[in-house]
């Protein structure tokens, strides 16, 4: 019905009064507070339609739909039950389930077979739900109407039988109709698929598939794709392939795609192991019919096998005298691979004596070229290199070692022709001198070398008192200690001997040389050191600078540079007035003698050696500075005893600095510019000529004790373009030493020529190898004439699987052979690729035999012909037979069939006359011994039919002789037997296991046809339910049966039903409430589609699972709180959805709360207070109702209504405090925040609001208004004016607090403000009192002691407390330790004694301080006097001093600022130069200039051949410009075993002019460079 349609007049129904229905809230509710779908006009009191009705929804299939709603009123409460009960109208059309029904029919069904359909659902009832079914017209099938519970189903009958041939599938039309007016219906499409049968075997395209294939193909290449046909559909058309017969090597080789039919290669391919491959594939239905198809696969041979060479003999070693031509090795080349790519030929690397000569077929000589030298080349790689003529050509290699045997002929030759050791004096027993090596080429004993000691003397003495040598490693060793000063060198005799037979041996002298060592201090003769004395020299006081004074004399026992003395002064009294030689030991003056310099001067004088280390002595010298004896005082220390002043010891201590860093300064400048002059530089680029160096003469050693052992000549290189100039060492002119370079290594080539054995070299080997190769070319016919011919081929033929040493055949005799010589000439079996050899010959008898069983089937598998190649081999000369055996086969090996058991699959409805392929059975052997026939057991249903293959083979077929069926007999085993031709006959059994497959003629069988049960409401998902059980006659797929809800409503999705088991869970939640029962329709079908149905009905059973639910109907919120007691506030009702006792309900509320629960009608209850109500007690309640039902265990539940008081103005306003107080500092900024007050109104809203006032007052006789001022919202006071403490501390105000109510409220509270005083004054100084300018005095007595007072200063502040505290503070003095102020009293007073040194007038500064924060202060100035009398006192005035320094004071300071002015002076001087240096090129002139010659240091000669130095030196000089520096750099020296330059006697040129006194003689190239460059 339509919204607003009228239903009844229920106001007349009920004889309610219209004009109250409005004013009792008159309304309809329906029972759970759901969906309202009537309401009541107020007006008229008709009950209207206020939302759309749909039966269906409410009550689905009952066949009564009533729905329950209440009339309420209130004011009395009132209600009254409604029932509505709704008629069903045809508003819905039959549906099925699926929009189409697909059935799957075979075509072997019989005429009358049914097949159900799904019924149609419609949700009307009775006559408005579906009557009938009607079936498209059709030649196949007719419908059958069924009537199950009431509920109309179709079945599908079929009339006439189904042809998949003639039609694959049909399409039928069903449509439902209902009884309803108007008539409604729904339609499904049948969608019949008719299965196959299956009658037709697979068909291959070709009966034989040829293909080629390359050897080494790679895995999973594809071969070739065999394909076959079926006529069939689906299961049946399916064709799957298979290997029908296959070896099981081949297997390893090719695997079939089952599926797709591509042969794929899955192993290795070699075209040496198998050439052909023949494999037999089968083609299969999916129900086992079959046919069979045969590929062959020839595999094309590639290159793919590289030479193999074989050593057959070597002879090794080969002694080094052998002649050439010698034959020392036979080679064997083989290669497996056919036609070209077998075809071989075989070299040898060049520069080595051998070649490699042909002989018979594949064999070939290594034979040597020329003579062997074992010292020149001991062993030889011979790699021998097999390439063949396939494209690409492969090749190998391998590596023959051939060791060359020795012959002693060499003697042991030592690396050196002379060998020198040097040792140190006073060495220890047994250290190692030296060690003397000698080399012999030869092998082990030949070449093992023994040294031993010739006999000789040293000094009369036997060489071996001194001396002795390890016999095996050649190192010399000291017997005794050596004396430098007892004798200097000798010379031994060492004898190397090696142990061949006879031995050879050979001699060398060894030179020792015994070093210096400084092990003898200097000995100082003058002065003489004679126990406490000491000497004294006199030296004039009118004496000069450079005068010689005295000379110390000293001489050191050692010789060499151990002997070379320096003098140096130590200590002296005066280090500024005298110096000594460093080489000479006169003692001279410095400077002139003057008056300051003291009488009594002490020397204490070092004398060193240039030893390592060095040695030294030390002596005193005393001199007197004096021109007469009798002016010498008393011989006593000097000592000083002026006293300076403390400023002249600081300007001496200055002045001595400055000069001293004045001076080190100068030699460091002074130095720098020495040693770059010892470093000369060409200052010149281009082509220029360059004179030659200046070299100064050669110093000799004249005493006989030199140091330098050989002179040392320079050779100067200089070039330009460089940074540095180094020099480098070139050659020694000693040519005694023998260089480092120049020891003992002899290359083979050195051997040759110190023989003269030149003529084998390995030049001359490659130029005969290259002969011998250039020859053979041309005379390989005639070499190949020169061999006896390779006979022809020797055959033989055996049965397989002879023993082992059965004669095949006398081979000596067949070939005319000697058996004597068969064992001289090594006669032996080989094989052409070196496999497995089969036969031997008997040296003593000539017999060829069985070496090891041959079977050929594993030589030759099924070959019609197997022929086995053998090798007769002879040396000496070289010959080579063939043998060819032919092996026989035997019957040897049984029929075998691929399976143990054949399985076969036939339906029970396959025709008689079917026929089905068996398996062929497989023999190894061939011919007549291979498989013949087969045998089938007797039996009632099957024959065998015998067919031939191609090549002679057979395979059965079994054929239907009677039809099967499945009932009377399940599975069928018969032996089949296959047996050969051979003699003995062998044969093989195989069972055929025949399963006869089911056809599907028998429906699903429910065990009952309704099955109900009950279901407590809630059970859990999953809660087992019950189980539906079916059975279907037929086997497999037939009698599957699978269960399925026939039509379920979504509604009605509770419960799972397991397709496979039957078993049925619960799926959903299980509500009484909703749905009191279920009837669902079950099916069951079998795998084909046959299906059967059974009724399933599901009580449910109520349990109390619905809390009682409260609604609240009416509420009157919030409540005055001067209500009064009794007064009705609310009306609730309450639902619980269960049955019985579970929907019983009782209600309350807590307890403490004013109000009560008054139950009235059914479930209605009033909501009433039970007292009075305060707000600003309790200004809101939460009421929480509780509603409890009857059911077990009771269920309750809760809803809390809220309830508001509303408010009365009846309360005035509260201040927290009574009183308030704050503070304020002084000098506060104007609109500043005091303090806040704060009033509290119990009362909301405008009642509780608050606003503040200040009420009206005078303070200071102005108005509280200039003072403060009051926000009146919050309650802060605030300052209108800057307070002053000075003039105020404290004043009160009074604050009002009025609330917004009617009538309005108020209360009073005062404030006290307080002001504080801030440090905004400074202390002012009474005393002493400043004005203007002038100044107060006070008189101090000369004889005030110690704490007497003085004065006082006098101050005060405006401020109060600890603002205006003061402390005083003497911030200057003039006598900081004269004074002391009292803290704060300010009382002056001495702080010791007044004494004479103190200043007459003093001056204090003192500062007065407050204790504010932050502080303040004020200063004033105190003069006092010390005097006792004003007249004492001169005019007052500043005080200056004006003493006088001394003289010596004046001039320490001019000569400090002289200096220091000379030294800046001097400093800016020489940065200026380097900076104009650097500003200027170094290159002056361009093209050819003179250079002059540069000064090189003199040569030093050793005369007397003892010097120190072992070998010459040469330097090459490389100087370049526009660098720094010109270093020189040693490079190397050619004796390793001269003495390091870091360890040799250091000399600068100063020191060779203090020597020899000729360095004045010497260019300096340094300053002409210098000059040049400025």
């Amino acid at each position: 019905m339509k919204h607003g349609s009228v239903i009844g007049n229920i106001a007349k129904d009920l004889g309610l009064d219209l004009g109250t229905l409005s004013s009792r809230k008159a309304r309809v509710e329906k029972e759970g507070n759901e969906k309202q779908y009537c309401g009541i006009n107020l007006q008229s009191g008709d009950l209207v339609v206020e939302g759309r009705i749909d039966r269906e929804e409410h009550c689905g299939e009952k066949p009564t739909c009533v729905l329950k709603f209440d009339l309420l009123l209130e004011d009395p409460l009132e209600l009254h039950r409604l029932s509505l009960q709704v008629q069903d109208i045809n508003d819905n059309a039959p549906t099925f389930l699926k929009d189409v029904i697909k059935l799957e029919i075979r075509e072997s069904a019989v005429k009358g077979a049914k097949y159900r359909i799904n019924a149609a659902h419609d949700l009307d009832i009775g006559q408005n739900s579906v009557q009938n079914y009607i079936l498209q017209q059709n030649s196949n099938f007719v419908l059958n109407i069924q009537t199950s519970a009431g509920n109309k189903y179709g079945e599908l009958v079929l009339d006439k039988e189904l042809d998949r041939e003639e039609q694959e599938e049909l399409r039928l039309l069903l449509t439902a109709v209902d009884g309803g007016t108007p008539q409604r219906s729904g339609t499904v499409v049948i969608h019949v698929v008719v299965l196959d049968a299956n009658d037709n075997a697979p068909v291959f395209m070709e009966s034989v598939y040829t293909a080629k294939l390359p050897e080494n193909s790679p895995l999973n290449t594809p071969v070739i794709a065999v394909s076959a046909s079926d006529a069939d559909d689906g299961i049946n058309g399916e064709v799957t392939y298979e290997f029908s017969r296959i070896s099981d090597k081949s297997q390893k080789i090719f695997s079939l795609d089952p599926k797709s039919g591509t042969l794929i290669v899955t192993g290795g391919i070699d075209y040496e192991e198998r050439s052909k491959y023949e494999l037999m594939i089968q083609a299969k239905d999916g129900y086992g019919l079959s046919s069979e198809a045969k590929v062959i696969i020839d595999i094309t041979d590639m290159n793919d096998n590289a030479p193999v060479i074989f050593l057959k003999s070597l002879t090794n070693p080969i002694p080094e005298n052998v002649s050439p031509g010698t034959d020392v090795g036979i080679i064997n080349v083989q290669d497996r691979d056919s036609e070209n790519n077998r075809q071989v030929h075989c070299n040898i690397q060049q520069g080595v004596p051998f070649k490699v000569v042909p002989s018979i077929k594949n064999y070939y000589s290594l034979v040597t070229t020329g003579h062997l030298d074992r010292e020149i080349m001991s062993d030889y790689n011979i790699t021998i290199t097999a390439t063949d003529e396939g494209s690409p050509p492969l090749s190998s290699s391998k590596t023959v070692h051939l060791s060359v045997a020795d012959i002693n002929d060499n003697p042991p030759v030592f690396e050196e022709q002379s060998y020198s050791a040097y040792v140190t004096e006073n060495n220890k027993p047994g250290s190692t001198l030296c060690s003397v090596t000698a080399r012999d080429p030869d092998w082990r004993q030949n070449g093992t070398v023994i040294y031993s000691l010739l006999p000789g003397e040293v000094n009369g003495t036997p060489v071996s008192s001194y001396l002795s040598v390890n016999g095996e490693t050649g190192v010399i060793h000291a017997v005794r200690t050596f004396d430098y000063e007892q004798f200097r060198n000798f010379k031994v005799h060492v004898m190397a001997r090696d142990n061949g037979s006879p031995p050879l041996s050979s001699n060398v002298t060894v030179t020792i040389y015994i070093s210096d060592l400084n092990d003898n201090s200097p000995q100082i003769l003058y002065p003489t050191l004679d126990g406490s004395s000491f000497m004294t020299e006199l030296i004039p006081k009118a004496a000069h600078g450079g005068s010689l004074v005295s000379k110390v004399i000293a001489v050191d026992a050692d010789s060499g540079q151990n002997a070379w003395l320096s003098y140096h002064i130590v200590k002296s009294t005066d280090p500024g007035l005298f110096s000594i030689g460093l080489h000479s030991g006169e003692i001279r003056t410095q400077r002139d003698i003057s008056e300051s310099d003291s009488m009594k001067q002490n020397l204490i004088v070092a004398v060193k050696d240039n030893g390592q280390p060095s040695l030294s002595a030390t002596c005193s010298m005393y001199l007197l500075i004096s021109d007469n004896l009798a002016e010498v005082p008393e011989l006593k220390d000097i000592s000083y005893d002026e006293k300076n002043s403390k400023l002249t010891s600081y300007l001496i201590i200055a002045l001595v600095s400055v000069c001293t860093f004045f001076l080190t300064f100068i030699i460091i400048i002074l130095g720098v510019r020495f040693c770059r002059r010892r470093k000369p530089r060409l200052l010149f680029d281009g082509a220029v000529a360059i004179p030659s160096a200046y070299l100064p003469p050669n110093y000799a050693d004249v005493d006989g004790t030199g140091t330098l052992r050989s002179t040392y000549n320079y050779e100067g290189y200089m070039t330009t373009g460089s940074r540095t100039s180094d020099f480098k060492f070139v050659s020694s002119y000693n040519d005694n030493t023998l260089p480092a370079d120049r020891t003992l290594k002899k290359s083979p080539s050195d051997f040759a020529e110190v023989f003269g054995d030149g003529e084998s070299s390995p030049e001359v080997s490659t130029l005969t190898m290259g002969c011998g190769t250039y020859t053979l070319c041309y005379a390989l016919p005639f070499i190949l004439l020169a061999f006896p011919p390779v006979s022809g081929d020797t055959s033989y033929s055996m049965p397989e699987e002879m023993k082992q040493g059965s004669v095949i055949g006398n081979i000596a005799n067949d070939l005319g052979l000697d058996v004597g010589k068969l064992s001289s000439r090594k006669a032996r079996i080989d094989t052409e690729d070196n496999s497995v050899k089969y036969c031997n010959v008997n040296l003593n008898t000539g017999d060829l035999v069985v070496l090891r069983r041959i079977d050929r089937e594993g030589l030759c598998a099924k070959k019609p012909t197997c022929v086995v190649r053998q090798e007769l081999v002879l040396e000496n000369p070289l010959e080579l037979h063939r043998i060819s055996i032919s092996v026989q086969d035997i019957n040897d090996n049984s029929p075998q069939f691929k399976e143990e058991s054949i399985k076969l699959e036939i339906q029970e409805s396959a025709v008689k006359g079917a026929s089905f392929l068996l398996d062929e059975a497989h023999d190894a052997d061939i011919g007549d011994n291979a498989v013949r026939g087969y045998s089938l057991q007797k039996n009632d249903y099957f024959k065998l039919n015998i067919k031939s293959k191609g090549v002679g083979r057979k395979y059965g077929e079994l054929v239907l002789d009677k039809e099967l069926d499945r009932e009377e007999k399940k599975d069928i085993v018969l032996m089949l037997t296959a047996f050969d031709g051979g003699s003995p006959q062998r044969s093989a059994t195989v069972d055929i296991q025949i399963t006869v497959l089911d056809a599907n003629d028998n429906v699903p069988v429910f065990t009952q046809n309704v099955y109900k049960t009950s279901l407590p409401e809630n059970s859990l998902v999953d809660t087992f339910v019950l189980t539906v059980s079916a059975t279907d006659a037929d086997e497999g797929v037939n009698g599957e049966v699978t269960y399925g809800f026939d039509h379920v409503s979504d509604e009605n999705h509770i419960v799972t039903l397991n397709p496979k088991t039957g078993e049925i869970k619960v799926a959903g939640p299980v509500d009484y409430e909703k749905e009191s029962s279920y009837e669902m329709q079950i099916s069951a079908k079998d795998g084909l589609g046959l299906a059967s149905y059974a009724t399933l009905i599901i009580e449910i059973l109520d349990v109390n699972d619905n809390a009682p639910v409260i609604f609240l109907k009416s509420l009157s919120n919030p409540i005055p709180e001067n209500v009064s007691p009794g007064t009705e506030v609310g009306i609730i009702n309450v639902q619980d959805r269960d049955s019985e006792n579970n929907r019983q309900v009782r209600c309350s509320i807590q307890e403490k709360v004013p109000f009560n629960l008054v139950s009235s009608i059914k479930n209605y209850y009033s909501l009433v207070t039970t007292g009075h109500l305060d707000r600003e007690l309790v200004s809101n309640y939460n009421i929480t109702i509780t509603a409890t039902d009857e059911g077990s265990p009771p269920l309750s539940s809760s809803k809390t209504v809220h309830l508001s008081v509303a408010d009365i103005n009846d309360n005035p306003p509260v201040f927290e405090e009574q009183s308030y107080s704050t503070y304020v500092t002084e000098n506060n900024k104007p609109g500043s925040t005091l303090c806040s007050v704060t009033a509290r109104d119990p009362d909301w809203r405008q009642n509780g609001t608050v606003i503040y006032s200040l009420l009206p007052s005078k303070v200071n006789g102005s108005p509280v208004s200039s003072y403060l001022s009051v926000n009146g919202d919050t309650g802060a006071i605030h300052a209108v004016r800057s307070f002053d403490y000075e003039q105020f501390r404290s004043f009160k105000v009074q604050v009002m607090a009025r609330d917004n109510g009617s009538p309005p409220l108020s209360a009073n509270v005062t404030v006290n403000v307080y002001i504080s005083d801030v440090n905004d004054n400074s202390p002012q100084i009474l005393y002493p009192t400043l004005d203007g300018g002038s100044f107060m005095t006070e008189l101090v007595p000369k004889a005030a002691h110690g704490g007497s007072l003085v004065s006082k200063v006098i101050a005060v502040d405006a401020d109060s407390g600890q603002n205006a505290w003061l402390s005083y503070h003497i911030v200057k003095s003039t006598d900081p330790g004269l004074f002391s102020i009292g803290l704060h009293s300010g009382e002056i007073r001495t702080q010791r004694d007044i004494s004479e040194s103190d200043s007459m007038k003093q001056n204090l500064i003192v500062a007065v301080k407050d204790n504010g924060l932050p502080s303040l202060s004020a200063t004033c100035s105190m003069y006092l006097l010390i005097s006792d009398n004003l007249a004492e006192v001169p005019e007052l005035k500043d005080i200056s001093y004006d003493e006088k320094n001394s003289k010596l004071t004046s001039y320490l300071i001019i000569a400090l600022v002289s200096v220091s002015t000379f030294f800046l002076t001097f400093i800016i001087i020489i940065l200026g130069v380097r900076f104009c240096r650097r500003r200027k090129p170094r290159l002056l002139f361009d093209g050819a200039v003179a250079i002059p010659s540069a000064y090189l240091p003199p040569n030093y000669a050793d005369v007397d051949g003892t010097g120190t130095l072992r070998s010459t030196y040469n330097y090459e000089g490389y100087m370049t410009t526009g660098s720094r520096t010109s270093d020189f750099k040693f490079v190397s020296s050619y004796n390793d075993n001269t003495l390091p330059a870091d360890q040799t006697l250091k000399k600068s040129p100063t020191d060779f002019e203090v020597s020899f006194d000729d360095f004045s003689g010497s260019p300096e190239v340094g300053t002409l460079f210098d000059q040049h460059a400025v």
